[in-house]
């Protein structure tokens, strides 16, 4: 795990330096540097399989044509290097980085459809003068690139970019609209102007010919209809998920674990425990003396030190409260760069305690996605009809922020700038088979799997990666194993879900209440893991890794979010208008309305402009 960046079109070894010390927090245990007539490659180092010098990068072929820069772990590699050894290559080190440089060398970019794992690299063919980068198939491991008619730019963070003399940090209005209809960003454009993320499952080849795009994988949740058996099923899925875990254990340093009080992180304790004795296990839980209502079950810390007895790990705590959030906001949005999904304070605590003991955690993330671990969400859409229907009632869900009939007015100090961008289309460009026939009930939530596969999950991902990596910390995700989620895309929907016929005979107001399908989705899972975790966790409701920030913010917080964002002059108001942005805070300041997600955004964005753009 490490950070790479580089650039085609300008070579200049100290602004290349410079770069790659942006990012010096991704590999704090080494650093090194190419760079020739057309390209510049830098590296960072986090040291984790084969700690030694013979691992570091960039990587040379033995012929001296292909220079490689790698982040990532590909977990089979051992079983490919045995592949390139019988075809007569031989490896100075045992990290999976020559093997990566290797496979492409000798398959080019099929070796992509081998590698089981997380990554992004960039190859630089000397004799070809061309450039290869490819990012793993879900998005665990970003890779931004940057083009004008000057230089191409790439990085594992767009913050790598800022020393380069061709580039200019500006604000994408564009993606500022999506990012305030959706809290992600769908079209893998940034909150910087002409920076996009290379998408999951593609790879990209650039030289003076151009630069062309390819996919070379995409999810597919196509059911198999010769999965009949549950019980097969579920001996299955075990098989694979106990496979996945003990795959994802190879490394040189000490490995750890998330541990939250459900069925995730659980699981993969339970099975990691069994191979690492007193695996250390890290748990965040919040101050809950001032929250209310639904907020009082958020602190997981009684499930996790339930786990952590059975399991016998060393587990460490740490108790959030209200100030923790505004105190560490500079740092995270400084780390977070293109704001993404939620609320993530958490999980960058969740980081910080945890690299103070290991190199390398393990996340339970993926699960829901996979396996259909957000009912309230699929259901709203049953009764549709037809695809377009689906889009419309699906797409109301996705607005999280602030609702179409509000960003006109939101957004009017710079509506003529944005004015022929409408997020409708943005959501259903989502979508690789908009004409897909839909026959049941069923194929509308293969969809919504699919969707929340490609964005949500996406978001999550490049959540966990900026703010792990914040701290020298690999985060590792055993439920993103490629076998697994093969067969997990393959699982029929009704062995996912139970209340399919439920919802299509109730009204539409019951198919709209969270509370009453939050103990439904990821069935079958759920059963699979009932071995490792007990009957209360397995069966529990589900809920999100998130504050009881709703409460904070207009109690115990209310002051800083006064201070941050009533005040006219806050940089938010140059694009957006103060008297409904206003509005809409008082709202929840006020107890009338819920609305921490907005606020958590305008909080974030008025520090991003403090943090990136008033320090220009």
């Amino acid at each position: 795990m490490c950070g790479i960046t580089g650039s085609y079109g300008s070579s200049n070894r100290n602004v290349l330096e410079k770069m790659a010390n942006e990012i010096a927090h991704r590999g704090p245990d080494g650093k090194g540097f190419y760079s020739d007539d057309f390209v510049s490659l830098g590296h960072r180092r986090l040291a984790i399989i084969d700690t030694s010098s013979l691992g570091d990068q960039p990587i040379i072929s033995s012929d001296k044509r292909f220079v490689l820069v790698y982040n990532g772990e590909v977990y089979n590699f051992r079983e490919i290097k045995k592949k390139l050894e019988k075809k007569g290559y031989s490896f100075k080190s045992k990290t999976d980085s020559e093997v990566v440089l290797y496979s492409y060398i000798e398959w080019k970019e099929k070796c992509l459809d081998m590698f089981n794992g997380m990554f992004a690299f960039a190859i630089w063919d000397k004799k070809k003068k061309e450039l290869f980068l490819a990012r793993d198939r879900y998005g665990i491991k970003p890779l931004y690139y940057y083009l004008n008619n000057k230089v191409f730019l790439f990085g594992s963070e767009i913050k790598s970019f800022f020393n380069h003399p061709f580039f200019k940090k500006e604000l994408d209005l564009e993606t500022l609209l999506e990012y305030f209809t959706f809290q992600n960003t769908f079209s893998y454009k940034t909150l910087f102007k002409g920076v996009k993320l290379l998408q999951p499952g593609h790879f990209m080849k650039v030289s003076s010919k151009g630069i062309t795009f390819s996919k070379y994988w995409d999810f597919n949740f196509k059911e198999d209809s010769g999965i009949k058996n549950e019980k097969e099923c579920i001996e299955e899925i075990d098989r694979l998920f106990s496979q996945a875990v003990k795959r994802q254990l190879i490394s040189d340093v000490e490995i750890g674990s998330y541990l939250s009080g459900g069925v995730d992180t659980g699981s993969v304790v339970a099975v990691a425990s069994g191979l690492i004795p007193n695996l250390k296990t890290f748990c965040v839980g919040f101050d809950l003396s001032s929250a209310s209502g639904m907020e009082l079950s958020f602190d997981e810390r009684k499930g996790a030190e339930h786990i952590s007895y059975l399991y016998k790990t060393e587990h460490y705590e740490m108790v959030l409260k209200s100030g923790d959030m505004q105190r560490c906001l500079p740092d995270l949005v400084w780390h977070l760069e293109d704001l993404r999904v939620g609320q993530s304070y958490p999980n960058f605590y969740a980081s910080k305690l945890a690299s103070k003991f290991v190199k390398v955690c393990l996340s339970g993330a993926g699960g829901d996605e996979l396996f259909a671990g957000y009912p309230w969400r699929y259901y709203r859409t049953l009764k549709s009809k037809t695809f377009d229907e689906y889009i419309k009632e699906y797409y109301k869900y996705w607005q999280r922020i602030v609702p179409n009939s509000s960003l006109k007015k939101l957004f009017s100090p710079v509506s003529k700038e944005i004015k022929n961008v409408w997020t409708e289309d943005i959501f259903r460009g989502v979508f690789s088979k908009k004409d897909e026939k839909i026959e049941r009930p069923e194929d509308f939530i293969r969809n919504s799997l699919y969707f929340e596969a490609k964005t949500f999950l996406h978001g999550l991902l490049l959540v966990e990666d900026k703010l792990s990596m914040a701290y020298g910390l690999e985060t590792r995700v055993p439920f993103l194993d490629n076998d697994l989620v093969d067969f997990a895309m393959k699982i029929p929907v009704k062995f996912k879900l139970k209340n399919i016929k439920n919802v299509l005979n109730v009204d539409e107001d019951s198919i709209l209440k969270r509370k009453e399908y939050s103990g439904d989705g990821k069935v079958i899972l759920r059963k699979t893991l009932n071995k490792y975790v007990n009957g209360d966790m397995v069966n529990g409701k589900k809920q999100g890794f998130s504050g009881p920030d709703a409460s904070w913010f207009k109690g115990e917080s209310i002051d800083y979010v006064r201070e941050m964002l009533l005040k006219k002059n806050a940089r938010i108001y140059d694009f957006f208008d103060y008297n409904s942005a206003s509005k809409l805070i008082k709202e929840h300041l006020e107890g009338n309305k819920n609305r921490r997600l907005f606020i958590w955004s305008l909080l974030c964005f008025e520090e991003w402009n403090r943090v990136f753009i008033d320090k220009n």
